[in-house]
């Protein structure tokens, strides 16, 4: 999920999977795989970066970084 801004300033939440496109005329414009069309205020950069840092993220593994030991024999309960 990316943050953008709609042209009357107002800031959403978008499933970058659903965008199909962008084109800058001279505003900012997303296009959805729905075919939905909305304008923005970000550069079409601003959300390029935005879109391969969410990419990133999806595809990073996940680190258990503390985690508890199993119980050795002589600690298990009888």
């Amino acid at each position: 999920m990316i943050t953008l801004r709609r042209l009357n300033n107002a800031e959403f939440v978008l499933n970058a999977e659903y965008i199909e496109s962008l084109e800058s005329t001279p505003d900012t414009v997303v296009l959805l795989t729905t075919g939905k069309k909305i304008m923005v205020r970000n550069s079409l950069e601003e959300i390029v970066q935005k879109v391969i840092h969410f990419k990133q993220m999806c595809n990073q593994t996940v680190t258990i970084i503390n985690s508890v030991p199993p119980l050795t024999d002589s600690l298990k309960a009888d």
